[in-house]
């Protein structure tokens, strides 16, 4: 691609001809012939074999929102001539990031390192790299794309939380979880055996009916569960800032639970997001899932959710608006604890209150970790 100073010095050479030739100047059409002859030999020259090996890594591939990531950009000059110094452009969510490589001898490598945009939360693509080849006057410009495209993963933030007080004795025998250890007191019901079952829970009778090897599944009814419900809907927001926020609320009470092992259930207005058992593999797939949810306007209203949540156990409704409140407050006998986190600036006339819901109104993630109940 010619370069604007290319443009520029062909456009000046047939101006000195068509102004110089008229009037009988040979030295108009030298001049002209040699201007546009470097323009050609420029385009010629970022033609060539760039003799470059490029490979760009990231590090790390997911990060939460805000925090850093680098591109580890990796160039050795495979050719038999020196290069001087090249530019690299780097594309990452619609925001071009411009690299400069150093000059690289015959054989050599050299590792550059630039910073990725991680403000908004979501698969981020990283590229195509391009490597912009110039002639040395300038005059030509070639751009050759190197490697895929990367994907940065960029996820919701997170403050430590207490798990919710929840797991109280409804009845003798009433299922709360399936994620309970072998060894519970409670008998859930049968499965078939998997390798590595303990043969103490066989049921001999059931597998002599069926011929099939099956085992007791037991469960600890006491063991704390959580629902967490986001509210999706594009109207419970003033802003993308709010959104992000309550997405924040939403991560960090379910990996408090996750990490403790407990079970939770993640719920949004477009359905089930995750029902986790608990544990930190658990809590990399709650943020994961966290890091795609978007605003929607076909999104249900938390009541929907909350009539598909079940019972037992606590219940954390997050939302932008108090319109949540009444949801919340619908089906609180349902559950051992419930709270609603309102996000967003405080709101004029103060906190409403609803009986039997804890009320949490915050603007960032510093005051829900101070207004959480331990």
């Amino acid at each position: 691609m010619i370069t604007r100073a290319g443009w520029g010095l062909a456009a000046a050479s047939v101006l000195v001809y068509a102004v110089g030739a008229p009037f009988g100047y040979a030295q108009a059409a030298v001049l002209a012939v040699a201007g546009l002859a470097a323009v050609g030999a420029s385009a010629l020259w970022t033609l060539r074999g760039a003799g470059l090996d490029v490979r760009r890594e990231l590090t790390p591939v997911k990060v939460a929102r805000g925090e850093p990531a680098v591109a580890l950009l990796h160039v050795r000059n495979t050719g038999r001539r020196r290069h001087a110094g090249l530019v690299a452009r780097d594309t990452c969510r619609g925001t071009s990031v411009t690299v400069e490589v150093p000059a690289l001898s015959r054989d050599t490598a050299r590792t550059v390192s630039y910073r990725l945009p991680t403000r908004r939360r979501g698969e981020t693509p990283v590229g195509p790299l391009l490597l912009d080849r110039t002639d040395p006057f300038g005059l030509a410009r070639r751009s050759i794309a190197y490697g895929r495209t990367d994907l940065l993963l960029v996820r919701p933030r997170t403050v430590p939380l207490a798990p919710p007080h929840a797991g109280r004795r409804r009845h003798l025998d009433g299922l709360d979880s399936r994620s309970a250890p072998n060894g519970a007191i409670s008998f859930n019901g049968l499965r078939d055996y998997v390798i590595g079952d303990d043969l103490r829970h066989v049921h001999w009778r059931s597998t002599a009916r069926t011929g099939v090897l099956m085992v007791k599944e037991l469960t600890d009814v006491n063991l704390p569960s959580t629902v967490t419900v986001l509210d999706t809907r594009h109207s419970s927001y003033e802003g993308d800032d709010e959104f992000e926020l309550a997405v924040d609320v939403a991560a960090s009470v379910a990996c408090a639970v996750t990490r403790d092992r407990f079970p939770v259930r993640l719920l949004t207005g477009a359905g089930e997001l995750l029902h986790a058992k608990g544990g930190p593999g658990e809590t990399e797939e709650v943020l994961d899932r966290l890091a795609v949810v978007e605003r929607s306007e076909q999104a249900d209203a938390p009541l929907h959710a909350l009539r598909r949540a079940g019972s037992g156990g606590a219940l954390v409704l997050v939302s932008g608006t108090f319109a949540g409140l009444a949801d919340a407050a619908a089906v609180r006998r349902r559950f051992d604890e419930v709270l609603f986190v309102r996000v967003g600036e405080p709101v004029e006339g103060g906190r409403p209150a609803a009986a039997g819901v804890t009320v949490i109104e915050v603007s960032d993630l510093a005051e829900l970790a101070a207004a959480w109940p331990r």
